[in-house]
């Protein structure tokens, strides 16, 4: 799951949510499955919506179809809200979950209103998540310079016309094949990551694979941006030439050092989670 889609948890219930046109938009199922405490929310849903025909009428006209991951991990269209829809969809079901829950998503939706007013508040926060996972400070500066480097690559590409996220997944790969030989998946095998865990691969990585990842990514960004290519095959021999350059530096890097950069080490594996105030 990129950035702008997360997982959040109201009393052990996980909500999906993503960014979209500059504000939270919720999953309704998600909404319906925590205040009516039902074991099939989309029938419940769908029942909601013929019995209420208001409330039906409501949600088709002002609910859209926004692909979020599933359980599986895949992107599906999902019918989703923003505050103002998800708080009209509350009203239309009777839970003595109501009131708290109001509370705690106004809380959550504000959070990225926030950090976007003060970016450095989700640096903070981003911090502090892999402090409580045991990373040492030098790997998560390191960590959180990656993250920026990549949202300003995918920032790029969305420039040149890419937005499919089945897309992305093919040009990054492009990068990792230049720059360590394989591709994400095949990293994942190779530090022995299940195929279907949603751990993320930079997650289990060493300072240096995380360095030679950076330079991939960025080198890809300063190309694209020079030469602004125009279709998809063309940011594909970007991509290619930008994980290259990196892909070079690493076996520079690895004759001087005498050892291989890439490492089989699952770096999340060897980590103790450690309780923050």
């Amino acid at each position: 799951m990129n950035k702008n889609n997360k997982l959040i948890i109201f009393e052990s219930k996980q909500v999906r949510r993503t960014w979209h046109k500059d504000e939270w938009f919720f999953s309704v199922v998600d909404i319906v499955g925590v205040l009516a405490d039902s074991i099939n929310p989309t029938d419940y849903l769908k029942k909601l919506r013929k019995r209420d025909k208001e409330f039906g009428s409501y949600v088709g006209t002002n609910c859209p179809q926004i692909e979020m991951l599933t359980e599986t991990g895949k992107n599906r269209r999902t019918l989703a809200g923003n505050l103002e829809n998800i708080f009209r969809v509350i009203q239309s079901i009777p839970s003595p979950k109501a009131e708290p829950f109001k509370l705690w998503l106004a809380q959550v939706g504000k959070d990225r209103i926030d950090e976007i007013e003060n970016p450095e508040l989700a640096q903070e926060r981003m911090k502090q998540i892999y402090e409580q996972k045991g990373y040492p400070k030098d790997w998560i500066d390191k960590r959180l310079r990656g993250i920026a480097i990549r949202q300003n690559l995918t920032d790029e590409w969305k420039e040149r016309g890419i937005e499919i996220q089945s897309d992305f997944a093919i040009l990054t790969a492009e990068i990792s094949k230049a720059t360590f030989g394989m591709t994400p998946s095949e990293y994942k095998k190779l530090k022995n990551i299940p195929s279907k865990s949603k751990a993320n691969l930079r997650d289990n990585m060493t300072d240096l694979e995380l360095i030679f990842a950076m330079l991939g990514e960025k080198v890809t960004t300063e190309i694209s941006q020079e030469e602004k290519p125009n279709t998809f095959v063309k940011n594909k021999k970007v991509a290619k030439r930008g994980g290259g350059v990196a892909g070079k530096a690493r076996k520079n890097a690895e004759k001087e050092i005498g050892k291989s950069v890439i490492s089989k080490n699952n770096y999340l594996g060897n980590k103790k989670t450690k309780k923050l105030k």
